[in-house]
């Protein structure tokens, strides 16, 4: 028995339909949902006795960036990454870098001294170290009767 490859236009473009989703698959499936999800970077508060400490995960960025900025009591940490000029003799097979941008909020209440909020990029995480306020204690007072 002899085989006989056939060459059928229909079969062609289903294969060609089958492998560029399965060759696609991860850097396409579910894109809108992992920009929507994942546009945040992830961010922990610490407290402590003099200060709050906000630990932002934002590995390969440059500290040039970000933008903190404090506007009444809203505290708004936002960045941009812009992509790179192509390079135009390369022909790129596959590409999911891609440029991005995100922005936080958060309100700061009464107990944070604004004047000396400080922010440090170092190691892929932004830290903004949000020192607590002294607190003025009341100092206990004789009334004399009269």
């Amino acid at each position: 028995m002899t085989l006989v490859k056939v060459n059928n236009p229909l079969s062609k473009t289903f294969d060609g339909f089958v492998n560029d989703i399965f060759n696609d698959f991860p850097a396409t499936f579910g894109r809108n949902l992992r920009e929507d999800v994942f546009s945040f970077p992830p961010v922990n508060i610490i407290e402590k006795n003099d200060a709050y400490h906000l630990e932002v995960a934002v590995p390969g960025w440059q500290k040039e960036n970000f933008n903190v900025k404090l506007d009444g009591n809203l505290l708004t940490i936002s960045a941009e990454k812009k992509e790179k000029v192509k390079d135009e003799t390369a022909k790129v097979v596959r590409k999911e870098f891609s440029s991005r941008s995100f922005k936080r909020s958060f309100t700061l209440d009464e107990k944070i001294e604004a004047a000396n909020i400080s922010a440090k990029y170092e190691n892929g995480i932004l830290k903004v170290e949000l020192p607590k306020k002294e607190v003025v204690k009341a100092v206990a007072k004789e009334i004399t009767i009269q």
